[in-house]
């Protein structure tokens, strides 16, 4: 039986890629905004280790906010699509568009929905390129490792 493999990053290196402050990160996860997936915090001295999917989520989420969205709404979008796609990575699954009054999810070239029930115009963030992003800021954090030193497997102590 194989054990899937799966890398994680630690607080200093997610805002790094994100580019937000350790505040912002801290402040997201502990009011369950974005969770990180492989390790949380349990307690004084403890470290959360974060996915590549909760890096991508977290860039969303901050390019949402550099849209004009208030953290408010961000909020209630990912609780309202957490619901709808019964999902714990809903940035992850669609691409969503907004004008900074409001958020669109678009889960297929067909269907546009608008998450607080409002039409206005929008723009897109498409989280493909994101990804692309993420992977690109973490060859740039670690140019001389193809392995990505400092990243920790999950399970690692």
């Amino acid at each position: 039986m194989t054990r899937e493999r799966k890398l994680g990053y630690r607080a200093p290196q997610v805002c790094k890629l994100v580019g937000i402050t350790y505040r912002q990160l801290d402040y997201w996860a502990r009011t369950d905004l974005i969770v990180p997936s492989l390790k949380r915090a349990s307690g004084s001295g403890t470290q959360r280790l974060y996915s590549f999917t909760d890096v991508v989520q977290l860039k969303v989420i901050k390019r949402l906010l550099d849209a004009g969205m208030s953290l408010k709404k961000i909020r209630s979008a990912v609780e309202i699509l957490r619901q709808q796609l019964d999902s714990d990575r809903p940035l992850a699954d669609v691409t969503l568009l907004s004008d900074g009054q409001t958020i669109y999810a678009a889960h297929s070239e067909e269907e546009l929905v608008d998450i607080f029930r409002r039409g206005q115009g929008v723009f897109g963030i498409a989280i493909g390129p994101v990804q692309d992003e993420v992977e690109g800021a973490i060859h740039q954090l670690f140019p001389d490792d193809a392995s990505y030193a400092g990243v920790i497997e999950a399970g690692a102590t």
